[in-house]
């Protein structure tokens, strides 16, 4: 009959697999609308035989909660939580999102977004690494474990939360439901590394003033684009300044561990008109171990500084606002017995060693551990890289690993009944 993980590892079945994915993908979930996907995960999680908590989200009570933060009002959302297992030892959680950004410009697709595409050994699709594909390795390790016939002493329990993108309020909902755990994997694409550590990230808003003119009088006005320069430097400079103070082993491969990114830029009313302003809108990498409200003082810091380097800046100085998504860092011990586990179960399945490394993006890690007390890693297939762009796609052979790796870490954490 082969040991428990051996029957467990051979019952994958990857066609599965891939078809749970497909099916994820073809529902767009973007902008809010999460309430049909997560239907269909609380189906899924039926038909796997779990025991299943299906609510609809209490969104005023919720943005009430000091950890709450959004950047998309939702009318609806819906709660998914299955869990699996004999409950006489430890609860190992497998948390992901269901939530994608939009698809952007189809034109810079070469397949549909929401198509699950199978080409070049990969899965292309808006959600395939990011994180619908990993997600999906959860469901078909608990169903291989289930198909081979091993019981758990423990309890596996699957959470299916919405607006992680944009906050993490479908795990915080999620934790204020009552679902806890001893431990958590978080299936974010860290490609197959075991991450005890997330970097912060934090939405700001600055506003540059400029002062309205004609076009054909522009001198006579103040064009908030030629403050820009200025400001953006001050930006660079303190980016460097924070990585290199806040430097930490677990992300030392990266060359920016914290970064400060101007993704989004708009300004003026009228295209023969002086702007009357410039709103630059961004991320704010935080390091681990930071208090947040430092972090955001230095960057207001940082823009009053490259204000005085300007006449009319000083006169009228640019105003930083913080909005939107706010995530803290997190991060647990790298000897914690949840990272030697997973570690373990990925060599045995990898016959490699592991990799160990934080992970520089914003994720709901910091919910599970900094407001539910959980010890939590992410980890899972497909390169983060490729997320949030045309043409997202997850390797097969990732999904596959994360799977078996899955497979056998569950069974170790949780403990196999008669084992």
């Amino acid at each position: 009959m082969g040991t428990p993980e051996s029957r467990g590892l051979d019952a994958i079945d990857m066609p599965a697999l891939l078809e749970t994915i497909g099916e994820l993908v073809a529902i767009e979930s973007c902008h809010g609308h999460e309430v049909a996907v997560q239907r269909r995960m609380a189906e899924l999680l039926r038909d796997m035989g779990m025991t299943v908590d299906e609510w609809d989200i209490d969104l005023d009570t919720l943005g009430k909660h000091p950890a709450f933060g959004a950047e998309i009002e939702r009318e609806h959302a819906v709660g998914v939580v299955g869990t699996w297992g004999s409950g006489q030892g430890p609860t190992l959680i497998l948390n992901g999102h269901v939530d994608v950004v939009p698809a952007g410009d189809l034109s810079r697709w070469t397949v549909p977004p929401f198509q699950a595409t199978v080409r070049q050994a990969r899965v292309y699709g808006r959600g395939a690494v990011d994180m619908k594909g990993p997600l999906s390795c959860a469901l078909e390790a608990v169903r291989a474990i289930q198909r081979a016939g091993v019981t758990l002493k423990g309890t596996v329990m699957i959470q299916s939360v919405v607006g992680e993108e944009d906050g993490g309020l479908g795990t915080l909902a999620t934790l204020e439901r009552g679902h806890r755990g001893d431990a958590a994997i978080i299936l974010e694409p860290t490609e197959l590394m075991v991450a005890p550590a997330q970097a912060g990230a934090l939405s700001f808003r600055i506003t540059i003033p400029g002062l309205a003119a004609h076009g054909a009088l522009r001198t006579e006005g103040v064009n908030p684009l030629e403050c820009l320069p200025g400001i953006l430097y001050g930006l660079e400079e303190l980016e460097s300044e924070r990585c290199a103070r806040l430097a930490h082993p677990l992300f030392a491969e990266y060359e920016v561990p914290y970064a400060i990114c101007i993704g989004k830029v708009h300004g003026g009313i009228w295209a023969s008109t002086v702007p009357e302003a410039l709103v630059l809108e961004g991320r704010y990498g935080v390091g681990i171990g930071e208090d947040l409200d430092a972090a955001r003082a230095e960057l207001e810091d940082a823009i009053e500084t490259a204000a005085a380097e300007d006449d009319w800046l000083t006169e009228h100085p640019p105003v930083v606002e913080w909005w939107g998504a706010r995530f803290e860092p997190a991060a647990i011990a790298q000897d914690h017995p949840l990272v030697t586990t997973l570690s373990g179960a990925l060599e045995s399945v990898t016959r490699e060693p592991p990799v160990i490394r934080g992970m520089p993006y914003g994720a709901d890690m910091h919910l599970l551990v900094n407001q539910g007390g959980i010890p939590t890693v992410l980890f899972g297939p497909g390169d983060v890289r490729v997320a949030h762009a045309p043409d997202e796609f997850v390797p097969i052979a990732e999904l596959e690993v994360a799977t078996r790796a899955l497979v056998v870490a569950i069974m170790r954490y949780c403990g196999v009944a008669g084992g």
